[in-house]
């Protein structure tokens, strides 16, 4: 037989204790790919991907697709041009201008309604626009509500400006940024040569200071990055060099995966705000001390089948069951290890529900 007790339950504005708490909130941050993981060392793409829709974009997976099936795409990748260049296709040519319809989208999402290019930091105090960029979009099932602002790190394989190859590591200002840019597309920082592996984010190379312009825009809460093409094919960048050519198709998507591929490492992190609600279910010293399992008494007359039990009853509990007002079983909360009860034991059990 089920043993049922009433919440509590107080208006939120009322001073008087309640049993159940609503619309608590907590931000939760964690690894951004998959399985929670806070580290991506391993690019695939689909070879199945690249005949479909690969000149538009290219999906990223933790995994070989081809040999995995559990291989989930964990962001995308593509070149926009504003006007086409580098795909095929031109103005009165046939072919569908990829790279155009990509920037439109992207500065459709980004971009406020007065702006038409993505504009980067330079060193002179203007702005550089350049005619076509790479992107990254991480994947909604991973990126969830918004990436976290200083905890994410890329790297790609560059030049050195005639060092020799080196890995290259780019991580945004905003540890340096007090009031960032607000527009269309969120928050906005600059992506800028630097690393947190010591734990906190250390800017090597300041947007200003970059020669040619800002290394790119990051957009925390949609979760996508906007690189800057000529500075990436710049000497002492990545040396990612597109081909611009009018209706042609330059591969670009596939050459700015292979920059990344060959870097190797994407360490993310995302933010969320959870919203929980709390039942707090009070367990009194007279009640809840006996059970309705058969074991518990024995023979016809009911006795205890532990003596001891007699006007001492103890019991455990293993779970507790929320239910309507009907008395319908809504979900049931599992204690981590049993808990006894008693006379002489009161309990207090929180059960958090998160939405």
């Amino acid at each position: 037989m089920s043993v049922y007790k009433d919440f509590n339950i107080q208006d939120p504005d009322s001073p008087l204790s309640s049993d159940i708490v609503t619309n608590v909130k907590d931000t939760v941050s964690s690894g951004m790919w998959a399985d929670g993981a806070g580290t991506l060392t391993s690019f695939f793409t689909s070879s199945a991907a690249e005949t479909s829709h690969g000149t538009y974009y290219l999906d990223v997976f933790d995994k070989n697709p081809t040999t995995d099936s559990t291989a989930t795409t964990q962001f995308s990748v593509a070149y926009g041009h504003v006007h086409g260049s580098g795909s095929a296709g031109a103005l009165g040519v046939d072919g569908n201008r990829e790279s155009a319809t990509i920037y439109r989208q992207l500065s459709n999402i980004l971009l406020g309604p007065n702006e038409d290019r993505f504009s980067f930091a330079a060193s002179d105090g203007a702005h550089t626009t350049p005619s076509f960029i790479y992107s990254i979009s991480i994947a909604r099932a991973q990126l969830r509500e918004k990436m976290d602002p200083g905890n994410w790190e890329l790297h790609f394989s560059g030049s050195g400006g005639g060092s020799g190859p080196q890995i290259l590591k780019y991580i945004d200002d905003s540890g340096a940024t007090t009031n960032p840019t607000v527009n269309q597309g969120g928050r906005v920082f600059n992506i800028v040569s630097g690393s947190i592996s010591s734990g906190q984010a250390t800017v090597e190379t300041a947007a200003t200071a970059q020669p040619g312009g800002g290394i790119g825009l990051f957009y925390p809460d949609t979760g996508m990055l906007i690189f800057n093409g000529p500075v990436l094919a710049g000497a002492g960048s990545a040396s990612l060099s597109a081909s611009v050519a009018s209706n042609s198709e330059g591969g670009n998507t596939a050459k700015f995966f292979n920059k990344l591929s060959s870097g190797d490492y994407f360490q993310a992190r995302r933010e969320e705000v959870i919203t929980s609600q709390h039942y707090f279910c009070r367990v009194p010293n007279k009640e809840f001390n006996f059970s309705s399992n058969p074991t518990f008494t024995s023979g016809s007359g009911g006795n205890f089948t532990v003596p001891t039990f007699y006007k001492n009853p103890k019991v455990f509990i293993t779970q507790v069951g929320l239910y309507n007002d009907d008395n319908e079983l809504l979900a049931i909360a599992k204690l981590s290890k049993p808990l006894m009860k008693s006379y002489s034991r009161e309990a207090i059990i929180k059960v958090k529900l998160d939405f």
